[in-house]
């Protein structure tokens, strides 16, 4: 008598979250202050107001910016503002910060706009891998916000998962 195989991961209650499936497809782009330094070392106020003034700011539009300064030099606080006041409004997003604090921030914002009651007592695999390179501090993030709300997380695949969070039952009185 043959046995019929049943495929316990598709019938399982599992939810999967990819965390890929968060990922902002619009253009990244990188603004280095290093560029209106004089001579590499100092940002002279009226030269960069200049320049502000004058920068054609619509090739920002609805792009991910990150901001930083390559140069060793010390750049008055006033001036990131002053850049970020030009970008507002129109970039999508805007960071202080390496090219990965622009990725992290960008999949915060898509995580924080999930119905955490979807996952309400529900067991949740969060999937491990993928192709695009997810930094650890999304893995973190995605626990942090779920915990509260599921049974339990997992990481892995639904056929191969590490334990992670189990809530606690509650003893019945």
């Amino acid at each position: 008598m043959e046995r019929e195989i049943i495929n316990r991961v598709a019938n399982s209650p599992l939810i999967t979250i990819d965390l890929e499936d968060f990922y902002h497809s619009g253009e990244r782009v990188q603004y280095d202050i290093a560029e209106n330094l004089f001579q590499g070392l100092i940002l002279r106020e009226k030269d960069f107001r200049e320049f502000i003034k004058e920068h054609d700011w619509e090739q920002y539009n609805g792009k991910n910016i990150n901001i930083i300064c390559s140069a060793d030099a010390i750049v008055p606080t006033w001036a990131y503002m002053l850049l970020t006041s030009k970008l507002e409004g129109l970039a999508n997003m805007i960071v202080m910060g390496d090219k990965e604090l622009l990725e992290y921030a960008l999949f915060k914002q898509a995580l924080e706009r999930i119905n955490l009651q979807d996952y309400a007592d529900r067991s949740v695999v969060i999937k491990g891998c993928g192709d695009l390179p997810l930094s650890d501090a999304l893995y973190v993030e995605i626990t942090r916000l779920l915990k509260p709300v599921v049974k339990s997380i997992m990481y892995g695949e639904p056929c191969s998962t590490v334990p992670v969070y189990k809530k606690v039952r509650k003893p019945k009185a």
